[in-house]
């Protein structure tokens, strides 16, 4: 207990309350991971497993996989090229900006940082203004175990964020909502900047009448109000039948009372909305459609219950904007097709769900849709799977990272062909002049004939 471990060890320490916790805790340096869960946003254990496991997973495998990653790729060869050596080179980018959001402030910003760092780029990090905690944490700590020639923070909103995308980057790596990637993707067009987006939108999902409604409300209902609902993928609405909706209904509100208890407000597992600007704006979505769970909140504490809407219409604001918070919209559709069709007719969202006891319902929404993520039968635990990249298409976004994925975004990759200054004879056949047959030879030599570079 008197230095960092660095390894894996884990000791456990028994305190009797949160006071003596609290005592134990600032006898020593504060940690990173208290910073993490004192924004009163997350439940502890939320931000256990969404912030602090993620990102040591995420630097783990880079750490492991780092020396296969950086070789050079080779590639195959044509007959024109058969005595050369063709190859894929991974280079860093340069100077790479990320600028993450308050939602999950830690795993958003070092998740990316993990593949910049990997790929070799010297990186500004923008963390969120609004997650103060996080982004004071961020400020201090960072420095102490990264280059500062090579790695710097940059605190303040959005005026210092403006001033940031005035300057030229080598790559840009933005978090956040579709209205200010367009600001961010606008400034990164004025020097051909090359640019990730990872951005939101109302995530669908879709409830077949061939399935068991509590099962589902189960594993819908941890999704929806993990994090108090302040999820870019959760799901951000319910398609379903009239005859569903009224099974779901009650499920939903058995799984409620089973996660937070008959007072949610009380529960140490719900969190609370970020700002008192987020809270307004949520309170009035609660009177759209009527509520059938929940309604409740609190300015004081900005707490929201967990909520469900029925009769909701779709020209209503919960339906015109991305939710953010605990409250779930049920829209009723006739059948898949229609909710296929409701689906297509609008922004590609970041992120798509069915649920069905029959496999080819969940096929049929795979196929005839489009969405930066799928999930059947379950929710965002693809999240936990580092081979599987994350990223949006459309208005939520483009490009992809976590695990290799995010060493690729942030390397350059460089084709290379290295020919034998000797042999030069060889080449007669490709200088002018062209005869009949050196066309054809040539057309030949560079078609589908090929051989693998061994």
């Amino acid at each position: 207990m008197q230095e960092e471990i660095f390894g894996p060890i884990l000791p456990l320490v028994t305190v009797r309350n949160l006071d003596e916790a609290i005592e134990f805790i600032n006898r020593r340096e504060k940690p990173l991971a208290l910073y993490a869960y004192s924004n009163n946003v997350e439940s502890a254990f939320e931000s256990d497993m969404s912030e602090i496991i993620l990102c040591q997973n995420e630097v783990d495998l880079a750490l492991k996989n780092l020396q296969t990653w950086m070789k050079d790729e080779s590639v195959s060869t044509n007959f024109l090229t058969k005595f050369s050596s063709a190859f894929i080179r991974k280079e860093p980018f340069g100077l790479v900006l990320i600028i993450a959001p308050w939602n999950y402030p830690l795993n958003l910003m070092i998740m990316p940082l993990v593949g910049a760092i990997a790929a070799g780029n010297c990186v500004v990090l923008k963390p969120s203004e609004m997650s103060k905690n996080t982004e004071k944490v961020l400020a201090e700590l960072l420095p102490q175990y990264l280059d500062q020639s090579c790695f710097a923070v940059v605190l303040g909103g959005p005026e210092e964020t403006g001033q940031l995308l005035k300057h030229k980057f080598d790559y840009i790596f933005f978090t956040g909502s579709p209205r200010v990637g367009k600001i961010v993707m606008a400034a990164a067009a004025k020097h051909l900047t090359p640019i990730t987006l990872e951005l939101g939108g109302k995530n669908p999902c879709y409830v077949d009448d061939n399935c068991d409604p509590q099962t589902v409300a189960n594993r819908v209902a941890w999704f929806r109000y993990f994090n108090a609902g302040q999820t870019c993928v959760a799901p951000d609405y319910v398609l379903c039948s009239q005859e569903m909706q009224e099974r779901l209904v009650p499920a939903l509100q058995n799984a409620i009372t089973r996660f937070y208890g008959d007072n949610p407000q009380t529960s140490p597992n719900l969190g609370r909305i970020i700002n008192q600007k987020h809270f307004e704006r949520l309170q009035g979505l609660l009177g759209c459609g009527r509520v059938a769970i929940g309604g409740q909140s609190d300015e004081g504490e900005r707490y929201i219950a967990p909520t469900v809407l029925v009769d909701v219409q779709e020209t209503e604001p919960v339906m015109q904007e991305e939710i953010f918070g605990p409250i779930l919209p049920l829209v009723t559709v006739r059948s898949l097709d229609e909710a296929v069709n409701f689906i297509n007719q609008r922004e590609k969202p970041l992120a798509l769900y069915a649920f069905s006891n029959n496999g080819q319902v969940v096929t049929q929404m795979l196929e005839c849709t489009s969405s930066g993520s799928f999930g059947g039968n379950d929710g965002f635990l693809y999240l936990t799977l580092p081979a599987l990249p994350l990223g949006g298409v459309g208005n939520s976004g483009m490009g992809r990272y976590h695990g290799k994925f995010s060493f690729d975004t942030f390397s350059h990759q460089r084709a290379c062909l290295l020919s034998s200054p000797g042999m030069e004879k060889l080449n007669d056949l490709r200088y002018p002049p062209y005869g009949t047959w050196d066309q054809q030879l040539i057309s030949w030599a560079m078609g589908s004939q090929s051989c693998t570079l061994l």
